[in-house]
């Protein structure tokens, strides 16, 4: 199974995020669905089977991709609770870890991204919590620290 995020919306404080979801079978059948991530929840927007699932199928693929689409979306604990962290306003994610580790863990995230075939600012904003800006920031602090191969040759 694999998630991987599509975009995200923000306004006046609130972020509402949809995640791509894909669940592939070694027989060649595959569920896709578009998922929701927004007021401390996350819902199924469209799901798309091929061959057609029945409701009973539906139900088991809700609890297939549960977990691993609430880690997708920064969710901590169980999923529909909701932590102290998350009452309060803040990140329900812990804080991302700052210095070598930091930048070593966002290198680790770009080239996993990549690997998978996903883009990988997408894949280090939703590992670590940030903006698109920020985390732009942060993926060239790992290229600076050796992490990364240069981005572009400089002449």
């Amino acid at each position: 199974m694999s998630v991987w995020p599509a975009w995200e919306v923000r306004e006046g404080g609130d972020s509402t995020a949809w995640f791509h979801v894909r669940l592939a079978f070694t027989d060649g059948a595959r569920v896709d669905a578009l998922a929701v991530a927004g007021g401390g929840g996350v819902c199924l927007e469209d799901v798309r089977a091929q061959p057609a699932l029945s409701l009973d199928d539906l139900a088991v693929f809700a609890e297939w991709i549960e977990e691993p689409l609430f880690e997708a979306c920064g969710f901590t604990g169980e999923p529909g609770a909701e932590g102290e962290e998350s009452a309060s306003g803040r990140r329900a994610r812990p804080p991302w870890p700052r210095g070598i580790e930091g930048r070593w863990l966002v290198a680790q995230e770009y080239r996993a991204a990549q690997e998978e075939g996903v883009d990988p600012v997408l894949a280090v904003m939703c590992a670590t919590g940030h903006s698109r800006r920020k985390s732009l920031r942060m993926i060239s602090q790992a290229r600076d620290a050796g992490f990364l191969t240069p981005r572009h040759a400089r002449r």
